[in-house]
């Protein structure tokens, strides 16, 4: 069976494992390119509580990231997925999950065709968990990585658990993000296999040589023997050991990817592409020129940090923290103010009608900082406004003034002359919050001097899907 431009697969199988949700997307090869015949997401519904860790803890229970997985795949076609004979898979960076390797799922007969559920497994600590203070992550080793540490990050959290839980990883000899599990438990992979991509993102990682900082680790009494092997994103990890959900015993299995890479895969077609994503935060992407490598130590003042891409590629990402979530909290602050007056508005008529009120308003010399929830290289940064004058209070000036500082923080963050010295040509604008405010794609037109092209949604399934499609 051949696809459009040679022989390859012609049906395959992108999931994202995500914070929230859980996604599944059929991508088929056409005379055309790649389509997307079918897709389907489930909300995970996964929090759960941090006994070990208390309020810092931030944990997912993985037997309901595994039955949302089911649902979403029992929802899809079983003709096409008869016809898969390729699964990419990507999911949340930085975490991690625990598990027994011989005992980490039970398959059962059910519905149209096998499925596997969570066993022998702890729960996913994420990348949101707040457990390792300052001062403990200041106690740690310095890595040997372009990636500065940070909490949430998976090695991070193995050395609080070995410091503070040793007796809770006596129960389990294997450990991954929750996308290397479910590609472990597909393949019955003995030790799990995790790409540059996701290690990186664990921390204790050297992209260059490839390799865990072991000996750093070994001093430190870190277990080594939990860090999976690690191979190229791009690269097949093995092979179905059994029918799953119809789709067919010794289908290819791709070695896990980071959602974040898949997302900007999904629509970066050009180098000279930069990716401006403003969804719940806000991220300005680029691809480095070939043969680009990170400097050998992290600069924790940066705004810029570099991720590992495809085929010894690198990503310069500038990630704020702050985007769509800031205008929701104005929203919720505006509601709030009306039901202190005696009113009661829905934060759902707010949106729109603030909008409206700040198309009006072209111009505004009031300024806002937006930074309300700090920012990774700046973790102590609050907002503010200033230049406030007496003609520029209305709600239409103050919300024009808040979606240019959302998108001005961002280019302080990623310079547009930046920019400019490494090529970019045109910004693909996507996210939710891009979608929904006129305003906010005004003021990204304004302060980009690039042509801005929408409707080219990024999509970490798709993507998971389509480097399969690409991979050798």
């Amino acid at each position: 069976m051949a696809a459009a431009g040679g022989p390859g697969p012609t049906c395959v199988l992108g999931i994202d494992l995500g914070t929230t949700s859980v996604k599944a997307a059929l991508v088929t090869g056409t005379e055309r390119g790649l389509a997307l015949a079918q897709s389907c997401s489930r909300e995970t519904q996964a929090h759960s509580d941090s006994p070990g860790a208390a309020a810092q803890g931030m944990e997912q229970d993985v037997q309901k990231i595994i039955r949302a997985l089911n649902e979403c795949l029992a929802a899809l076609p079983q003709q096409q997925l008869q016809q898969v004979t390729h699964i990419g898979i990507s999911g949340q960076m930085h975490g991690v999950v625990f598990w027994k390797s011989d005992k980490g799922c039970r398959w059962s007969e059910g519905g149209p065709g096998p499925a596997f559920e969570a066993d022998r497994v702890s729960h996913l600590v994420t990348w949101q968990d707040g457990r390792c203070s300052p001062t403990f992550l200041s106690s740690l080793p310095l890595p040997q990585s372009h990636v500065s540490l940070a909490t949430g990050f998976g090695c991070a959290t193995i050395f609080w658990c070995s410091k503070n839980s040793p007796d809770f990883l006596k129960a389990y000899d294997a450990a991954g993000t929750i996308q290397d599990y479910v590609v472990a438990m597909l393949c019955d992979l003995k030790k799990p296999l995790m790409s540059v991509q996701n290690a990186a993102s664990w921390g204790y990682f050297n992209c260059r040589s490839k390799s865990w900082n072991t000996d750093i680790l070994k001093k430190s009494g870190f277990p080594v023997h939990l860090l999976p092997e690690v191979g190229d994103p791009g690269s097949v990890a093995g092979r179905t050991t059994c029918a799953w959900h119809g789709i067919p015993k010794g289908a290819k299995v791709g070695i896990a990817l980071g959602d974040f890479q898949c997302s900007v895969y999904s629509c970066l077609t050009e180098r000279t592409d930069a990716v401006l994503n403003i969804s719940t935060s806000a991220q300005l992407t680029i691809s480095m020129p070939l043969g680009f490598q990170p400097p050998e130590a992290p600069d924790p003042s940066s705004a810029v940090t570099y991720f590992p891409y495809f085929n010894g590629d690198y990503l310069a990402v500038a990630a704020s923290l702050n985007g769509g979530n800031v205008l929701a909290t104005f929203v919720g602050m505006v509601a709030q103010w009306a039901q202190e007056l005696g009113f009661q508005v829905q934060e759902s008529a707010i949106y729109p009608r603030i909008i409206q009120a700040a198309l009006a308003q072209k111009h505004s010399k009031l300024s806002i900082h937006p930074t309300i929830f700090g920012e990774r290289h700046l973790p102590e940064l609050l907002a503010s406004v200033s230049s406030i004058g007496a003609s520029e209070l209305s709600l239409g000036h103050v919300t024009r003034a808040l979606c240019r500082g959302l998108v001005e923080n961002l280019s302080s963050m990623f310079p547009v002359q930046h920019l400019q010295e490494l090529g970019v040509s045109r910004v693909l604008g996507s996210g939710t919050a891009l979608a929904r405010n006129e305003v906010l794609r005004q003021e990204v037109e304004r302060i980009f001097p690039f042509p801005v092209v929408y409707g080219k949604d990024v999509d970490a399934a798709v993507g998971a899907a389509m480097v399969m499609f690409h991979s050798k």
